[in-house]
Order: structure tokens, then C-alpha cells, then sequence
């Protein structure tokens, strides 16, 4: 005992010192983390055993700790040690996590750990189970920092379902908003069609998929009823999410006649059909006179194909405003099938706020206004007269990229009606002036623009 006295005084001789305006300080908090991991791995001075068992009883720990450093780290542990009539504790966890126990353990002598992707549910439960809540949130943050990661089966949809077991509201929702946002990669990904029934409709019946059409969400929903072979029901509920209005005709006479899903329960979805087939056939507006239509039919996603909007890259977006154009179909039915809409869209890394701005020439077009201190603004106006878009509304949506992992997603999603200053927080936390963001790639700036038309007397609610 002596020696490890003597060896533990050692350890505070190495420090450092600190000033401030209050004098100085000796710092040596890095040597006392030391100090207990070493206590940890000699098990000196230890007063407790515990012994970790998995329910088989196949798998055994035997770990010696110290009962105040865990009752101080832990409420269940404190409980545990007050009522305990032994020096050994009996825990009994499931194999994955026994497996990580000492990692656990060791984060409670330590204030660190070091974990894998595999490893995060089985420490995540851990610190949820005794109550080590700094832990926990680290793990959660972790998890969704790591979303992006490359992983053989793919992960995110695993904690997903995890974290809803779990009661976790933020990791949930960071899950789902990374699947949404990424489908059209998540859809090409082995992990698709390993996801739960719940999991699908979930995402099925959001309006923010980020995808490149309706026809590839139907193939990737075909792919999983065909590897799941789920009971009827869910199978239908699943069809009838599609939003068969937002595919052409030509891609609905394809599913009629080629899949083999869609012939053996089209009576499930025949209605939907009917009403596609009608909204590409006639006038939408003259259509909503005689059927009742408001549903999310006919409401589109965030759609990547050339139709619905365009790519633009911003080099150096910090140096001067931009601009771009394009061009989309006037709406998703048939009969506007041959109109088209000319979009002129400008970017400015240091837009005034609107009330400080003028707000239109005589010709009906924005003008921009810059200085220092301003913040990006994008602002999508019609190159020609809006006379020709009565009964439509656009909701303009920016999708912004950001490389994460070695991978390019889509880091946020942002909708407005003509400049994204009616958001407030447009690129807010994206530090363009920085090189080092994850908001530039190759030092550009990455956006998709889609330009979503609602037919306002079909949508009477926002979706």
C-alpha cells in the first residue's frame, strides 16, 4: 500500500500551471485520470466485485471497482452499494453488452471512452440503464455525428428502431431526418430492405424525401415486399402511400403491365390509379370541381430529376453574388406537360435583412443588396409574367450538401416561396468563411434547388 501511496504523490509533481486574473493555478487533472485508471487495471484499494453474467451464463466478467467512484459516476450504482450485503455484485446484461462492460466501467474511473460503430447500442443502453446521463448524451451526439459512416450492413436504420425502444426523441429524429433526406442513397443500400414495416411507413408517408423520382421509391418498396413477404394488409397500406399522380402516364402503363406487386394487389390501389390517370388527363383545376382531391397524392417530394429544378455549385461562395437559371415543368400533371417555367436564382453571401432592403424595380425583379456583416440569401423568382400560373403555387426547397465521413449527404433542407430569408436561419451554422467547414466541398459550395408545384384549389392544407 505504501509503494502505490508513494507512486500515486509521483503523479501530482507533473503538471502544469495556469494564470488568470485571479492568480495562478495548478492544473493536474490529466495525472488524476491517470491515477484512477491505473487504480481501475490494479484494482488497489478495491472494495467491490463485480461480476457480469450473461443470461446463457455462458459469458462471465469479474471486475474489480471501487464502490465510491461508481456510486459518484452513477445514481443506480449508489443505490446498489447502500443496499448491497457482499462485496460481489451480481449484474446480469445481454451479451452485447457484457461485452463492452469494461469500456463502460472504465468511462465512470476516466471521463473518456473509445467505441465503435457496432458498440454504440450496447453503451448507449448501459449508460441509459444506471443512469450515467453524460455518457449517454456523448453516445447520442456521437451517433449522430457518425450517421454518414460507411458501414458493411448499414447501421442508421438499426438505431433508429433502437432509439425508439429506447425513448431517445433526438437520436430518433436525427436518424429518420438522415434517412429522409438521403434516401435515394439509403434506397440503393443493402440496408433498405432490412428495415422494419414501422420504420417504412414512416417514411413513406413524408413529404421531404429526397429521392431522384416516384418511380424509384415504387421499385425500392417492390424490392422489400418482395425480400419481407409481409401479411397483406401492411403490404397495402405501403402501396397506397405511393403518390402514383407524380409519375407520368407512361411509367404507370409500365407498372400496370410489368409488376408483378402491383397485379397482385392493384385492387387495393385501383382507385388511386383511377385518380392519377384522371389528373394527367385533364385540367387539374377543372378536375377538383367534381372530385374530392385533397390528399398527398397530388403532393410532390423533393424530387432530384432535371423536371423538377437543378444542381448548382458556388465556388468561393463567400466572394460576390451568383446567379443561375433554369427551367422546370409548369406542374406535375399531363397537361402542362409541354409548359415550362424559367427560374432565375441569386445568391448572395451578404444579403441585407428584408426590412432594409428595397424590395422590387419597376420590373418586378429583386435586386441585390450587400454588406459586410450580411448573411447568404438565395432568392428564385420567374424569369416571364406569372400570368400563366394561375391555380399553381411553387414551394422553392434548397437542398444543402455537406461531406461528412468522406461522404456527400444532404445536410439540411430549407423551404421558402421566393428567398430563403423567410427562413431566418438559412446556412446560419455553415461558417463559409472557414475552409475547414463541412459545408464546402472543394472549397464550393454544393446546392440542389427543386421547385415543388401545388395546385392550390387541389391542396387545401400544407403538407
Amino acid at each position: 500500500m505504501d509503494e502505490w501511496m508513494d507512486g500515486w504523490m509521483d503523479g501530482w509533481m507533473d503538471g502544469w500551471w495556469a494564470q488568470d486574473g485571479e492568480g495562478d493555478t495548478i492544473i493536474h487533472s490529466v495525472n488524476l485520470v491517470q491515477r484512477l485508471e491505473a487504480l481501475l487495471v490494479q484494482g488497489n484499494g478495491s472494495d467491490v466485485v463485480l461480476r457480469v453474467e450473461t443470461p446463457s451464463a455462458d459469458e462471465v466478467k469479474v471486475l474489480q471497482v471501487h464502490g465510491l467512484v461508481l456510486a459518484l459516476q452513477s445514481p443506480v450504482f449508489h443505490d446498489m452499494m447502500l443496499s448491497r450485503n457482499s462485496s460481489t455484485l451480481v449484474l446480469r446484461e445481454s451479451s452485447a453488452c457484457a461485452a463492452v462492460f469494461d469500456k463502460f466501467i472504465r468511462y465512470l474511473y476516466c471521463g473518456e471512452i473509445s467505441l465503435l460503430l457496432d458498440q454504440a447500442i450496447a453503451l448507449h443502453k448501459l449508460a441509459t440503464k444506471y443512469q450515467v446521463l453524460s455518457l449517454q448524451q456523448g453516445i447520442t451526439q456521437y451517433m449522430t455525428k457518425n450517421l454518414a459512416r460507411e458501414s458493411p450492413s448499414g447501421h442508421v436504420a438499426g438505431w433508429y428502431e433502437y432509439a425508439v425502444l429506447a425513448g431517445d426523441v433526438t437520436l430518433r429524429e436525427n436518424c429518420l431526418q438522415y434517412l429522409a433526406w438521403n434516401l435515394s442513397s439509403v434506397l440503393q443500400s443493402g440496408e433498405w430492405v432490412t428495415i422494419s414495416s414501422q420504420l417504412l411507413m414512416t417514411l413513406l408517408q413524408r413529404s421531404d424525401l429526397v429521392l431522384q423520382s416516384e418511380m424509384e421509391l415504387f421499385a425500392a418498396l417492390e424490392a422489400w415486399i418482395i425480400r419481407n413477404n409481409p401479411d397483406g394488409l401492411t403490404a397495402e397500406n405501403a402501396l397506397r402511400t405511393v403518390r402514383y399522380a407524380m409519375m407520368p402516364p407512361r411509367d404507370l402503363f409500365r407498372l400496370q403491365t410489368q409488376s408483378s406487386i402491383l397485379a397482385r394487389y392493384q385492387e387495393s390501389v385501383r382507385d388511386l390509379l383511377y385518380l392519377s390517370y384522371q389528373f394527367h388527363s385533364a385540367s387539374p383545376l377543372q378536375m377538383a370541381k367534381f372530385f374530392d382531391v385533397n390528399c398527398s397524392l397530388f403532393v410532390p417530394r423533393n424530387y432530384l430529376s432535371p423536371m423538377w429544378g437543378s444542381s448548382w455549385i458556388i465556388n468561393n461562395p463567400t466572394r460576390d453574388d451568383r446567379s443561375t437559371s433554369f427551367q422546370t415543368q409548369l406542374g406535375p400533371s399531363s397537361h402542362d406537360a409541354s409548359k415550362r417555367v424559367t427560374w432565375n436564382a441569386l445568391f448572395s453571401p451578404r444579403w441585407l435583412p428584408l426590412s432594409m432592403r428595397p424590395m422590387y424595380t419597376e420590373t418586378g425583379a429583386m435586386q441585390p443588396t450587400r454588406v459586410e456583416g450580411g448573411r447568404p440569401r438565395i432568392i428564385i423568382t420567374p424569369a416571364t409574367s406569372s400570368a400563366d400560373f394561375a391555380g399553381v403555387s411553387f414551394q422553392k426547397t434548397v437542398l444543402v450538401m455537406a461531406q461528412q465521413q468522406g461522404r456527400v449527404v444532404v445536410k439540411h433542407v430549407y423551404n421558402f416561396h421566393q428567398s430563403t430569408e423567410e427562413n431566418g436561419d438559412f446556412l446560419a451554422q455553415a461558417d463559409l468563411y472557414r475552409r475547414t467547414s463541412e459545408y464546402l466541398i472543394d472549397s464550393a459550395l454544393y446546392l440542389h434547388i427543386v421547385v415543388k408545384p401545388l395546385y392550390q384549389s387541389l391542396i387545401n392544407t400544407k403538407n
